[in-house]
């Protein structure tokens, strides 16, 4: 009986410190940025599975919302409000594709690399249009 919680005190404090370590993140959501019009900074952002992302609206009119077809099996999609910031956890290993709905058009969009890029073929694969591709195709070059 004291082996078992002794073994049971272990593995909570190992899920304890494992979520201790878990990190936040920020994105920028911007009309105007280092990358040119309508941007997240950063565009590419590798982090750890588990770590939380927050995107913050600095300019009004946007939004981060994930990109269905660049997410990693068993991911949760995303939709944030406009003009209002979002907090992600990231829990599966994988590419995220991450778009703002009223400027994907003009290449609004962004890559969150959680862990191993284990659909990279798949991402690389998905057909954007205009801006957008152009901007996607720069962040996966950026994959590690």
């Amino acid at each position: 009986m004291i082996m078992l919680r002794t073994l049971t005190f272990a593995a909570a404090m190992g899920i304890a410190a494992a979520a201790a370590q878990a990190e936040t993140h920020e994105v920028k959501m911007l009309s105007s940025g280092e990358g040119g019009l309508m941007v997240f900074e950063p565009d590419y952002l590798h982090i750890e599975p588990g770590d939380t992302v927050t995107f913050v609206p600095v300019d009004p009119s946007h939004n981060a919302e994930s990109i269905p077809e660049i997410m990693p099996e068993g991911a949760e999609p995303f939709k944030g409000a406009i003009n209002e910031e979002i907090s992600v956890t990231f829990e599966e290993e994988g590419l995220y594709g991450v778009k703002c709905a009223p400027h994907f058009g003009l290449g609004m969009v962004a890559l969150i690399q959680a862990g191993r890029a284990t659909n990279l073929e798949e991402a690389q694969a998905v057909k954007l249009i205009g801006p957008a591709a152009k901007r996607m195709e720069a962040a996966l070059a950026k994959v590690e």
